[in-house]
């Protein structure tokens, strides 16, 4: 399909409803998001190196002790902002308790964002989401980026913004207990 195809049926206003239908219909697994004024997002399917971390950091969580309800992956989350509301999928959230069903979580009761950065998704892990999650209250958001030693970069937040807790080798923070680092 061409982008003006794409372009002559997209709504002047893109919803959740929307993007909820764009990732169910998109046979080819992008995904899309939105930011709270509105700016769309389609992110091309994760490879198989970032499913492999996603699936590490998972299982160190569930091994630890996390619930399975706790910890989702690619679970659609409701980000407000003074613009609207955006809809972002994180490639894995940490939730105080299990959230209701749904397709788009609201923010309460989450404790961490992990995002693994894909090429080309640099700016948006590392900067956009980074102020879109302190400023929707996120205690806590980590992006994991694809270089030798896959290091992850712990944000803590602060005066309502994310200050840098550590820079860690993912193998290393894998050897730790969560409760050292998930608060």
């Amino acid at each position: 399909m061409s982008a003006e195809t794409v372009g002559m049926h997209m709504p002047a206003v893109v919803t959740l409803d929307d993007l909820a239908a764009m990732n169910a219909a998109d046979p080819n697994g992008h995904r899309y998001e939105t930011s709270p004024e509105g700016v769309l997002s389609v992110m091309p399917p994760p490879d198989s190196e970032h499913a492999t971390i996603a699936s590490r950091l998972f299982a160190w969580l569930i091994m630890a002790g996390w619930p399975a309800e706790q910890v989702l992956q690619v679970a659609g989350v409701r980000i407000p902002g003074s613009d609207g509301v955006g809809g972002r999928i994180p490639d894995l959230s940490v939730w105080r308790k299990p959230p209701p069903r749904g397709v788009w979580l609201a923010v309460d009761g989450l404790l961490l964002v992990v995002e693994i950065v894909s090429p080309g998704s640099e700016a948006l892990d590392e900067v956009t989401k980074l102020r879109e999650y302190a400023s929707a209250g996120t205690p806590q958001y980590w992006v994991v980026n694809r270089d030798a030693a896959q290091t992850v970069t712990l944000y803590q937040l602060a005066d309502g913004g994310y200050q840098e807790r550590a820079k860690l080798p993912l193998a290393w923070l894998l050897q730790t207990a969560p409760a050292d680092h998930v608060v």
